[in-house]
């Protein structure tokens, strides 16, 4: 299969609405695209809608981790979730860490609930320690040690360069 018919006009089209669309911060566009049977402009949706929607989008982010067909985009949504960094988030992501079918998946949000950095997620990721992916494993390695990481940051006064620093947890 050539490069040209892996990218339709189509998708490039949409690419440019989404772009006119992003512009415009149009939420409800793209929690529609989300839904769109091209797995790249889902994908694409995804982060987006994370970056303009923020915590009102969190419900729809999980729907995407949770139920699409597609897991480098359940990947992506689990991604855009660690990255907004809110505990209503945590339990859409444990779900996801002990039960989605593909590793890339699970070691995307046993990262992102690193990134989070909050200690109800420490009893999954320390299930997740016993997964079959090796990946997945390394994955909950790095997100326990941000979590005790974050629990000695966030018992003394709050820094802000202290907690930017404490989401990059490398993975």
């Amino acid at each position: 299969m050539g490069g040209k018919d892996l990218i339709p006009r189509e998708r490039i089209e949409i690419f440019h609405e989404m772009e006119r669309r992003y512009r415009m911060r149009d939420v409800d566009y793209f929690r529609r695209l989300t839904r769109h049977h091209d797995m790249t402009v889902r994908a694409r949706a995804t982060c987006i809608l994370a970056e303009i929607g923020g915590k009102e989008c969190i419900p729809d982010l999980a729907e995407v981790l949770l139920k699409d067909e597609n897991p480098i985009v359940r990947h992506e949504a689990s991604y855009s979730l660690g990255q907004l960094g809110y505990r209503e988030a945590i339990p859409y992501l444990i779900e996801s860490v002990l039960k989605d079918p593909h590793f890339i998946v699970r070691h995307e949000s046993a990262i992102a609930l690193g990134v989070i950095g909050r200690k109800e997620a420490e009893e999954a990721l320390s299930k997740a320690l016993d997964d079959e992916s090796v990946e997945v494993r390394d994955s909950a390695i790095i997100a326990l040690s941000n979590i005790a990481y974050c629990e000695q940051l966030y018992s003394g006064e709050l820094d802000l360069e202290k907690l930017s620093f404490a989401r990059k947890t490398g993975g």
